[in-house]
């Protein structure tokens, strides 16, 4: 019972502390999108946006996103009329790379640097979108209907206000039916201590990884609760267990790639986003590309290991 309380309480503050930033953008974005300020806006970034496959004012939902969060840029995307390749698109790009400020910091705590985070998301998030929008020929229909006042003629103050109101709360409601039901799920999994049964059931994972079976504790907090969420779990766990060096570098390359999987997937389904397409997306890169680095590490480290054998004799 205390676990339930907690975790609706936890659902609950989660849910204010997004819908504080989500109702305002949605606000003044609904509202600013039929004025003459979005259009120098768009027209400014379109060429820009245009080379990745997108429109120019999606240039403010990848801002929002990687300076505040998701739920910001989701936020902002709730007034667009979006296709299905551009609503992939984005959520693609954002879920390799959001909340860059904070989510690195975590990460130079843990002992990562703040250059290698940086330039591992942003990189993931360019070439993935350059991949979908050159390399995916569908993806045409509209998944995600914007509120669409532009249509209405002459069209009153307090009514497109009252059009914003409702667009803003609407985006709301849909995210708080999901972050509720999340949170308690979680807390379930902190209080009930399945985190030791997921390390040991990840340590065949942590093995085709190229790391240690210890590093499950890490892989598990950032994988399930986030960068920024599972920042104490990760932190004491590099702390007792001893993680090495090259274990952590290999762990975070997988982490800043794919992520607090459950929630950073489930909030785009208001969006009309194929969510298992995104979670397949995010996780087989970052596969591809840790076991990848870690072979490279391991064949340099096997022939350093060896010229040094050979020089001592």
């Amino acid at each position: 019972m205390e676990t339930l309380k907690n975790g609706l309480k936890v659902g609950l503050l989660t849910s204010w502390k997004m819908g504080k930033i989500i109702f305002p953008i949605s606000f003044i974005l609904t509202i600013v999108k039929e004025t003459s300020l979005m259009d120098w806006f768009v027209n400014l970034l379109e060429p820009l946006m245009s080379f990745i496959g997108l429109k120019g004012d999606a240039a403010i939902v990848l801002v929002l996103g990687n300076v505040l969060n998701l739920y910001a840029a989701i936020g902002a995307m709730l007034p667009m009329d979006l296709t299905m390749k551009e609503a992939l698109i984005l959520a693609v790009m954002l879920s390799f790379s959001h909340n860059l400020f904070i989510e690195t910091s975590v990460a130079t705590a843990v002992g990562i640097r703040a250059s290698f985070v940086v330039f591992v998301r942003v990189g993931f998030a360019i070439i993935s979108a350059l991949c979908l929008h050159f390399f995916w020929p569908g993806g045409t229909e509209i998944v995600h209907k914007g509120i669409a006042v532009a249509e209405a003629t002459n069209i009153s103050g307090l009514e497109l206000i009252k059009t914003a109101i409702i667009a803003s709360a609407l985006g709301i409601y849909k995210l708080v039916i999901i972050v509720i039901p999340l949170m308690v799920v979680i807390q379930f999994a902190k209080d009930l201590g399945w985190m030791n049964y997921i390390t040991k059931f990840l340590s065949p994972f942590t093995k085709l990884l190229g790391v240690e079976s210890k590093a499950g504790v890490t892989l598990a907090a950032g994988l399930f609760f986030g960068l920024a969420f599972g920042a104490g779990v990760m932190i004491q766990a590099v702390k007792e267990d001893g993680v090495s060096k090259k274990d952590l570098y290999l762990v975070f390359l997988f982490l800043v790639a794919c992520h607090a999987v459950i929630e950073d997937t489930l909030i785009f389904i208001p969006l009309g986003i194929p969510v298992w397409y995104l979670f397949a997306i995010r996780f087989f890169v970052a596969l591809i590309v840790t076991c990848f680095v870690a072979r490279i590490i391991g064949k340099v480290s096997k022939k350093s290991e060896t010229s040094l054998n050979a020089e001592m004799k």
